[in-house]
Parts: structure tokens; sequence; C-alpha cells
């Protein structure tokens, strides 16, 4: 069976010399240019740094066969609509792309190799761009640890890509937005416990969550997690986050949780700009190397 595909990804690279990166996960039903515009919204400029690479993948496609039928003028527009080849939502498909029928109408047929997105249980099954399975949204019952586990094995070779690029372990930090932020954290707490650190934004684990028993056993020193959330958020409770984050302290985690009142399920201004100093903190700018 062939590899898969990596990641798509979108980049916001360093203003100066590459010396670190971090990873920014999405939250369910997003894409990582999606992540991206949003934040670029709330700062009116993207979140960029001097000497960090900032890296938005998007949770990977299902493979399905479908066909996309569409009537465009002949030829310019028929050309004009590969462009919906570089979409996010529509990258790593293979295509078969025909045009059928003469005179100045022409049907173009892409049947798609793939589906852009993965079905999620908490949608009855619809297909969602998600990271992994839940059950439901609760901090209350088991997690599709299957899912999870093979999405961490799609994380880690990003992480190497990196690394192969020059950039130490400990210069990478991961974290992301709500199912994002959950996602990190079992990527970091149970298979990488040597990177940077860990931020959770308006995200939670499961009371039995796999990462908890994981760190029972743990000896090592444990990346510091930033945790944020909103007061107000009624998709993931703040209780759940606050849960988390005492939870992971109990066992060794170096955390800290920042509480936005009246801030619903969403990003702020505010957040986003400790996040950023966080990240400087975790990142510094490391004098350029001399030759004596």
């Amino acid at each position: 069976m062939a590899a898969p595909a990596a990641l798509q990804r979108s980049v916001v690279s360093p203003a100066g010399r590459h010396t670190a990166s971090l990873i920014f996960l999405h939250g369910s039903g997003d894409t990582g240019q999606g992540a991206r515009t949003w934040i670029k919204q709330i700062l009116n400029q993207d979140m960029a740094f001097q000497h960090i690479k900032v890296i938005y993948p998007t949770a990977p496609a299902r493979i399905c066969v479908q066909n996309v039928r569409q009537m465009f003028p002949w030829p310019g527009e028929v050309f004009a609509a590969l462009s919906l080849l570089e979409s996010p939502v529509l990258s790593h498909a293979l295509y078969l792309f025909h045009v059928h029928g003469t005179g100045q109408k022409k049907i173009c047929i892409l049947s798609l190799l793939t589906c852009v997105t993965r079905p999620y249980t908490p949608m009855k099954g619809a297909f969602s761009t998600v990271w992994f399975d839940r059950y439901k949204i609760s901090n209350d019952c088991p997690e599709h640890i299957e899912s999870i586990d093979s999405m961490c094995q799609r994380l880690t070779d990003l992480i190497n890509d990196e690394i192969k690029n020059g950039i130490a372990k400990n210069r990478i930090l991961i974290g992301g937005f709500s199912m994002g932020g959950g996602m990190a954290m079992h990527l970091a707490y149970r298979f990488h416990q040597d990177l940077a650190g860990v931020f959770a934004l308006s995200s939670f684990l499961n009371k039995d969550s796999s990462v908890y028993q994981a760190l029972k056993r743990n000896q090592s020193v444990l990346p510091e997690l930033f945790q944020c959330h909103g007061t107000a958020d009624e998709l993931v409770l703040y209780s759940w986050g606050e849960e988390t984050n005492k939870m992971l302290k109990s066992l060794g985690v170096s955390a800290s949780l920042h509480t936005f009142p009246n801030l619903n399920h969403e990003l702020s201004r505010t957040e986003i700009e400790k996040l950023k100093t966080w990240i400087v903190k975790k990142l510094p700018v490391e004098a350029a190397k001399t030759n004596e």
C-alpha cells in the first residue's frame, strides 16, 4: 500500500533566518488555510515572526470516488475551472478530467479519486475535516483512540520534515484550537515529550484520556502547556478545559490556564497576543553562529 500523501499545509515563512517552527492545528470542520485566515482577520495581519515558521496543516482526506459535473463555455472557462484543483479542500486527489459535447458548451467531468473529508460521528457520520473521530462531544466518554493514533503518525511525519530541514525538536511548538488543541496534547504528551511546548485554545481531554494514562508512567521532563478558554464557551465547556489543566498539572506538566470572561467558542485578539508572547518566550531568537 502506498504511503499516505503529506498533509496539505499553509505556511507563514519567517522574515529572517529560520531557527524554529510552530504547528497550528485547526478545529473540526476547518482547514489550515481557514485557521490562518481567521487569525489574520483578528490581528489584521498574519501571525508572523522573525525566526519562526508557522505551519497550518489541514486534516487529511478520506478516499472515495465521486464525479463533479459542471457546464463551462469553451475553452477559457474550462481551463479557469482547473483552479478548483488548487482549492485546499480538493488537494491530495487524483483527477480524471474529461470534456464532453460539441459547440459552445462542454460538460466538464472531474472524477475525484478522493473525498475531501472524513466521517464524524457527532455529525451523524457526515463528512467533515477532523483530526480524529469522537463518539460525542463530551469529556465523559471513551476516546476514539484508533483515529487519534493514526493521526499522531501523520503529524509525526510533519515534525520529522522540520527536523530534516535543520530545526531541533526542542525548537518546535505544537498546538491548536478546539479539537486541534486536543490533538496536540495527544501528540506531544504521548509521543513527543521533547518538543518545546504545547498550546491548547478552547480544548479539552476526556476524563479517562490515554494522555493521562501515559503520563502516569512518565519520568521525563514534559513540555510546558499554555491553555486558554472562554467562560461562555457552550460547545467545549470551560469546566472541561479547567479539569484538563488540573489533571495535567497533577501528572507533572507545567501548565497555565488563561481565562477569558464572556468569550464563547472562538478566538480573541487578546488571547492571540498572549499566545504570541508565550511563543517567543519558548522559542527565542537564536544568535547567529560564527566561525572563529
